[in-house]
């Protein structure tokens, strides 16, 4: 068991309700008071398993985190390795646990920026959760990670709702998935002991679903999460418009993310009934589905076609396009500066919905720099550079227009 620090949770009630007043103005603000007593953070899987019902807390709020050895690149680094269990939003505003990884550089400065860094597609299965990946420096962000940790930034990775706690894993739901991201970043200074400026500057970053997250927090933080200084957002291969990904990955070789994004958004928003939908052979695909990681994903659904596989097409009924709707990015103006970057031939994740996007915010006048480059989806998975030294830039206050 290890001793940890929670704190004295006030201000809302269980894991059943919404956030007193709403989640948008209520929930934003400052995490609870630093007054705390000391709790042993449970061992093993214990750990990703929240006190039931959920005690009383704002976003933000840790419930209880644990230190890791660190292990690879984060080793050879120095870095320390925590893992976390904070208090968040699901899509609907209603309390949840999310948990995450916090990773501290060996010699952070007293004013040294959190960078809320949102994976990309892990899976659905509790065992794809980033943060069990991270414990052993197993990742396809490590290097982007580690870069940011040279960089001396502090860095908040969190593993989504659903996604290693209890419950299914709201995949590619925005709202879930940015107030996932912002939380984690309120609850760094926690974790990481920090005792420098009360305002730190914060940057968000992310690639494919972690794109998505990130950019849902750029629209989100102004109502949600007014006490962060967020400087700037970078986002790669960004499913700004989840009904054209999906129409773009239905029959074709990734079509279990498409199988994936329909467990999610049933998994957010109880009146799309999923399961009622399912056909016998669709009710075997998608319960291998609910638990598979990311490279069963990709690779062993080819050819399905979400009609073949249920009673009706979801995507032909009025409550499943509602929700597809509300999870359109482009329709509110983020505050910040965003750095966009898309393969131009991406079979993933379609390249004119994210152009859409571009358009989209470049008419709101947002500061967009718009970075395609040529390749498919996986060619951007290690393309960290511009995002990390546009996020340096808005660290330093530099100013930048875009490129719109």
């Amino acid at each position: 068991m290890v001793l940890v620090l929670v704190p004295a949770l006030a201000g809302c009630g269980s894991g059943d309700r919404a956030w007193g007043g709403g989640p948008p103005a209520d929930a934003g603000g400052p995490a609870s008071p630093a007054h705390a007593r000391p709790v042993a953070a449970p061992a093993g899987e214990a750990f990703y398993r929240p006190p039931a019902p959920l005690p009383a807390g704002r976003p933000g709020d840790v419930l209880w985190w644990r230190p890791v050895p660190a292990a690879g690149q984060f080793a050879a680094l120095g870095a320390r390795v925590f893992q976390v269990l904070y208090l968040s939003s699901g899509a609907l505003g209603r309390p949840t646990a999310v948990s995450g990884t916090v990773l501290v550089p060996a010699r952070p400065t007293d004013d040294a920026p959190i960078l809320g860094y949102a994976p990309g597609t892990q899976g659905l299965g509790d065992d794809c959760a980033a943060s069990k990946g991270l414990a052993v420096g197993v990742n396809l962000a490590v290097g982007a990670l580690s870069e940011a940790l040279r960089r001396g930034w502090i860095v908040a990775v969190p593993d989504y709702e659903g996604l290693g706690t209890p419950g299914e894993h709201t995949y590619v739901v925005g709202p879930a998935e940015g107030h996932a991201l912002l939380d984690i970043v309120r609850a760094t200074p926690r974790v990481a002991g920090l005792t420098g400026p009360a305002h730190r500057r914060v940057g968000l970053t992310g690639y494919s679903q972690g794109g998505g997250a990130a950019v849902w927090a750029a629209q989100l933080a102004p109502a949600y999460a007014p006490d962060l200084d967020v400087r700037g957002v970078a986002a790669g291969g960004v499913p700004a418009d989840l009904e054209a990904v999906e129409r773009g990955l239905d029959g074709k070789g990734a079509a279990g993310l498409e199988l994936a994004a329909a467990v999610g958004l049933d998994a957010a928003y109880p009146e799309l009934r999923l399961d009622a939908l399912l056909t016998t052979p669709g009710r075997s695909v998608f319960a291998a589905v609910r638990t598979a990681c990311a490279l069963a994903l990709v690779t062993g659904y080819a050819g399905e076609r979400i009609a073949d596989l249920t009673t009706t097409d979801p995507m032909t009924l009025p409550r499943w396009r509602a929700r597809l709707a509300e999870n359109t990015l482009g329709r509110v103006a983020p505050r910040v500066p965003l750095y966009l970057y898309h393969a131009t031939s991406d079979s993933l994740v379609a390249f004119g919905q994210a152009a859409g996007l571009r358009a989209a915010y470049c008419a709101r006048r947002v500061a967009v720099t718009w970075a395609p480059f040529p390749g498919d989806h996986i060619d951007g998975v290690g393309r960290t550079t511009g995002a990390l030294q546009f996020l340096a830039d808005r660290f330093a206050g530099i100013p930048t227009r875009g490129n719109c």
